[in-house]
């Protein structure tokens, strides 16, 4: 029933992507390395008629590891889905709230699915287009419901809009040659055997080691990211996931992805054998990527490492026999200036916005 819970709110969403059932039903099994460091309880919310319908739903939880960085008992809410009934959503917010009191929780925040590396955000501003791959989506009355029970704005994040049908500023261009110049060498992800594995080991440690101070965020184990990691293998373009290296470490990276969204759509959240079907033969109409991350350490800012990566990445995007006709880049915190700045610089331009939510206890 947990599950079902999205099918019937979005039932007349044509902008609604179905997530992967089973991808969620797992995230709940015993086996997730979250429940080492932390606990949750689900809630969900029935009609009280015969049939019992659901209504909604959402996930109170505590991640000892959010505790620990911030210093103070935060408990995070998610999965959160509900119908178009105030009622309903402001009975699950309160049983949820309640519940992380009870563990001595002092603040509540979200939605954040058990970590900012998971699903997170409402989206709050840009309806008029479907989201892309590991991007959340909403109804327009999920921020309403939310303020209107007496949450406030935690902190906004942005996505960026790419066209590919203009070259980026002859800068970027000039900012590889300065990396190549300065000992940098630049390389695709690999994508297959030992040679991603190792690949994907360096991608955790350099993550961990750039961003270390994000907001609200805290480190997954090597575990947990080597999982998600060989969920993606197979979809990743090693045509636009450059990575930067100096004396033989990994310095940088651009994660980018094609959109497969647009294969999924069609799979109504069932990757069965006809769902595998389906996404083979509705991945070919993808025409536009996601660009997830890119990472560069500080100390190798004058070499221009940043600015490279986005050079080929992008390159790699247009290049003769890619389908891409545009790109999105996202998440950057509404605070995150330096970040906002390069974007911006490159073509950029904000169409999304999306917002995590606060309160007391």
């Amino acid at each position: 029933m947990f599950l079902d819970v999205p099918s019937i709110v979005y039932a007349n969403d044509s902008h609604w992507v179905a997530p992967i059932r089973s991808s969620i039903a797992k995230q709940f099994t015993p086996t997730n390395p979250f429940f080492n460091y932390g606990k949750l309880q689900q809630f969900i919310a029935v009609s009280q008629d015969k049939g019992a319908k659901p209504l909604g739903r959402i996930v109170a939880t505590v991640n000892q590891h959010l505790i620990e960085k911030e210093g103070q008992n935060v408990g995070l809410f998610g999965y959160f889905e509900c119908i178009q009934d105030f009622e309903v959503a402001q009975a699950l917010l309160s049983t949820a709230c309640e519940w992380l009191r009870q563990q001595g929780m002092t603040v509540v925040r979200g939605p954040i699915d058990l970590s900012t590396h998971n699903n997170c955000f409402f989206l709050v501003d840009g309806f008029d287009s479907p989201p892309m791959m590991m991007t959340p989506y909403n109804p327009r009355y999920y921020p309403e419901f939310i303020e209107r029970d007496g949450w406030h704005k935690a902190k906004d994040a942005y996505a960026y809009d790419f066209p590919l049908d203009k070259p980026l500023p002859t800068e970027f261009e000039k900012a590889y040659r300065i990396a190549c110049k300065s000992g940098v060498n630049f390389r695709p992800i690999r994508t297959k055997g030992e040679g991603f594995e190792t690949d994907a080991i360096a991608i955790y440690h350099l993550f961990n080691r750039a961003f270390a101070n994000n907001w609200s965020s805290t480190p997954r184990s090597e575990a947990e990211f080597m999982e998600e990691a060989n969920e993606l293998q197979s979809l990743v373009d090693p045509d636009v996931f450059p990575i930067a290296e100096y004396n033989g470490e990994m310095i940088g990276f651009f994660m980018g992805l094609p959109d497969y969204n647009i294969a999924l759509k069609h799979l109504n959240g069932k990757f069965n054998w006809l769902g595998i079907l389906k996404f083979l033969w509705y991945r070919r109409q993808i025409d536009q990527g996601r660009v997830i991350v890119i990472c560069s350490l500080p100390e190798y800012r004058r070499k221009m490492v940043a600015l490279a990566l986005i050079y080929l990445g992008m390159k790699g995007g247009i290049q003769k026999g890619k389908p891409y006709k545009r790109a999105e880049l996202g998440y950057i915190f509404e605070d995150n200036f330096p970040s906002r700045k390069l974007t911006e610089a490159s073509g950029g331009k904000i169409y999304k916005t999306y917002r995590i939510y606060e309160k007391a206890l």
